[in-house]
């Protein structure tokens, strides 16, 4: 094995490693971010409060395998790529120019939505059960946007599973059936790659050390954290579209859409400017920790210490 495609299997266990023990971390705050997503409701405290009152502490961990079980080559592909194409764009992959690190990050973007599609379409449908099935045996009296967030006791429906969800998409669908909102994943992991990448880089130079050959834990920590709540939070509206049209069974007096541009449409016509930053909090409670911990992970080089014990 060369030194080059050592180092590039230590960074595939690095982003794998971080994945899972960001996700682990974070998943209550993203499954909030789901269901906020989808409904009226704006508390995502009442929503995390009522999720775990009616379908228990694991009910916060719903679609959380699916998760799990994607992330690893999810993390992997997106932080390896993003090096890959530093170092193919920049002589030197430390070397500071802004256009190229964000070349670099798009490119990483587009790498990882070949995994992300699919993994978000799946946790998507297991994420909104509970609120789907509130929704479904809620009072029709009372308009949706004036409850609070709602979810049903985990007894009253059936829940589904990933892989009967995936086998039904592919049998009804084929392969697009998994990769519904393509589009709208791309148009939210680029421009969230783009911004991401060099700002996580450029604040992370901050903090480099010379003696050490690279910036502490706790700055490239703080670094990770910052970078990808910022990227979370400008990227929110894209998100909030991702999430609705990849969004398969709704509740009473939901909408259908047909694409990016009916959904942008209604949602703006429906529900007003403010919809496009719902789980905007979320969001950047869940990007946070989970950058912050893959490049202190990263950075830390546990890949490279696994490989050590292999030699």
């Amino acid at each position: 094995m060369t030194h080059q495609d050592l180092s590039i299997t230590a960074k595939l266990i690095n982003g794998g490693v971080a994945g899972l023990v960001g996700v682990t971390c974070v998943f209550p705050a993203d499954l909030a971010k789901t269901r906020l997503q989808n409904q009226h409701g704006k508390a995502m405290i009442d929503c995390l409060m009522k999720t775990a009152r009616a379908e228990g502490f694991f009910g916060m961990y719903r679609g959380a395998a699916v998760n799990l079980t994607l992330v690893t080559p999810e993390k992997a592909i997106k932080l390896a790529a993003n090096d890959f194409f530093r170092q193919l764009l920049m002589e030197d992959g430390m070397q500071r120019n802004l256009k190229m690190e964000m070349l670099a990050g798009c490119g990483a973007g587009i790498c990882q939505v070949v995994v992300t599609c699919p993994m978000e379409m799946l946790k998507i449908q297991l994420q909104d059960a509970g609120r789907l099935a509130a929704h479904h045996q809620g009072p029709p009296s009372v308009p949706s946007s004036s409850r609070s967030y709602t979810t049903g006791p985990a007894s009253t429906h059936k829940r589904p599973s990933a892989a009967l969800i995936a086998w039904e998409l592919l049998r009804t669908q084929g392969l697009a059936g998994l990769y519904r909102g393509l589009g709208a994943t791309l148009l939210r992991d680029i421009p969230f790659s783009i911004i991401y990448f060099p700002l996580f880089a450029n604040l992370n130079n901050l903090g480099f050390n010379e003696l050490a050959g690279k910036a502490s834990f706790a700055h490239s920590f703080a670094s990770g954290c910052v970078a990808g709540s910022v990227a979370a939070v400008a990227v929110t509206p894209l998100d909030v579209l991702k999430t609705r049209i990849q969004t398969l069974k709704k509740g009473l007096g939901e909408d259908m859409y047909s694409g990016i541009t009916d959904c942008a449409r209604k949602l703006w016509i429906q529900e007003g400017p403010s919809a496009f930053m719902k789980g905007a909090g979320c969001r950047a409670l869940v990007i946070a920790p989970l950058f912050g911990i893959a490049q202190g992970v990263y950075f830390i080089g546990i890949g490279e210490r696994i490989l050590k014990c292999f030699e």
